[in-house]
């Protein structure tokens, strides 16, 4: 080996000049598209609930939009991510926003016709949505150094908040539009949304070129390695004979590979725990906050600082866990929830209490998810990635579904407080995972 040869193979290839321009253009792409689709995601889960509210003439159904919103993301996150693995992240992610984009012109159809049957299908399309939003922060892993994986993820992640932000406050501006087009007032949000969701959908499209994921996959080909240098040789070779088979297959060779490497099982393990003990208080803290008699500008206030918490500081939890380790800040992750969950579960009455708890609830799930994220990233080839990727979406959306069902009637037994007590003591799987299986690698 010469020394030219030497030296190349002695960095990382992400480190090449080529790659990381266009890493930084992958990254600036996801990141307007992000803006865009968030303003979606930002409607359904404020004002369709709304909507649902007047299209069924009953407040029963209000709740209907967020479980088919869940529903529908959760149903579509293992065959978006399929479709990446196929052929890759521009497709995937593209069609994703495209089709939440058709679920809006469909709730605009049940607006006017005030059908149900309507409603609940493009609730159920505006949920893929969610999950392009949540599998678009591991296309800015793919071509990431190792080094700041965790930082490119969280900028996508951030990015959300943009749109997030927005969203919620399109009920005005929807209305006008909604008057101009002739339609029913609250139907002219979902207007905005839809057009938004295009926009990202065809930004994606056009310009998320090359395609992160393939040309990872090309690189690591030719260097003869995974990145994550975790596989083993019965992943690789079952990876290799299910890429171009059946669905069944590629998730077989997945969960086969977490059952071989420790370190993407125990991101996968946290990423799914976080999600659920955040939508698990997230969803009863303005239920109890109003038993003690706060007042619903308070109880806005509160979750505005949860969702700063959850978003504005994710740039800065890149950085860190990119420096301390992505394993470390998992773990700091965890003792975030336990401080959150004894303060919220003691607070009672005290509305500051509440209220830091609730903000740290929001930044232990960014500690948790984005270092969870990238380690997940780093610890899976990427013949395999998109697959893992996309079980681990639906498993946190669905767990989480079945946790916040439950909150409800454990806060009805338990109170608030047994309700952070439990929240908190589901952490301590991911505590053990660590201590005994991590840790010791």
């Amino acid at each position: 080996m010469t020394a030219s040869q030497e030296d190349i193979a002695a960095k990382p290839w992400q480190t090449g000049a080529p790659v990381r321009a266009v890493q930084k253009r992958t990254v600036r792409v996801l990141a307007a598209a992000q803006i865009l689709g968030g303003v979606g995601v930002g409607v359904s889960v404020s004002i369709g609930s709304l909507l649902a509210e007047s299209v069924a003439r009953s407040e029963t159904y209000a709740g209907l939009a967020r479980t088919a919103t869940t529903a529908g993301a959760a149903a579509v996150g293992v065959p978006l991510a399929l479709l990446a693995q196929r052929r890759g992240r521009r497709s995937s992610l593209s069609a994703g926003w495209l089709v939440a984009s058709v679920g809006g012109v469909v709730l605009v159809g049940s607006a006017v016709s005030r059908s149900i049957p309507l409603l609940v299908v493009g609730m159920l399309l505006f949920g893929i949505g969610n999950a392009t939003n949540q599998q678009s922060r591991y296309a800015a892993a793919d071509l990431a150094a190792p080094h700041r994986r965790a930082q490119a993820l969280s900028i996508v992640v951030w990015s959300t908040t943009i749109g997030s932000v927005i969203g919620p406050n399109l009920a005005g501006p929807g209305a006008r539009v909604a008057a101009v087009l002739h339609l029913p007032r609250l139907a002219g949000a979902f207007v905005l949304a839809t057009v938004c969701m295009a926009l990202a959908s065809a930004l994606l499209r056009s310009l998320l070129r090359p395609d992160p994921l393939m040309l990872a996959r090309r690189y690591e080909d030719v260097e003869g390695q995974a990145e994550s240098g975790t596989g083993t040789e019965a992943v690789r070779a079952e990876a290799a004979s299910h890429e171009k088979g059946s669905q069944a297959g590629t998730l077989r060779a997945g969960l086969l590979h977490l059952r071989h490497a420790p370190r993407a099982a125990f991101a996968f393990v946290t990423i799914v725990v976080a999600h659920t003990v955040m939508g698990a208080v997230m969803t009863m803290t303005p239920v109890s906050m109003s038993e003690h008699g706060a007042n619903l500008t308070v109880v806005g206030i509160t979750i505005s600082g949860h969702l700063l918490g959850m978003y504005a500081f994710s740039p800065v939890v890149g950085r860190l866990s990119d420096r301390m380790g992505h394993l470390s800040t998992v773990v700091a992750g965890q003792a975030i929830f336990i401080v959150s969950a004894v303060l919220s579960g003691m607070g009672h009455g005290s509305v500051g209490m509440v209220m830091t708890g609730l903000f740290l609830l929001g930044l232990g799930w960014s500690f948790s998810l984005v270092a969870g994220s990238a380690m997940l990233s780093e610890a899976t080839p990427a013949a395999l990635r998109p697959g893992v990727q996309g079980t681990a979406d639906t498993a946190m959306n669905v767990v989480a579904a079945v946790g916040a069902g439950l909150a409800g009637p454990l806060m009805g037994w338990i109170g608030f407080g047994g309700l952070n007590a439990v929240a908190g003591a589901l952490v301590l799987p991911v505590l053990v995972l660590w201590a005994l299986v991590v840790r010791p690698r």
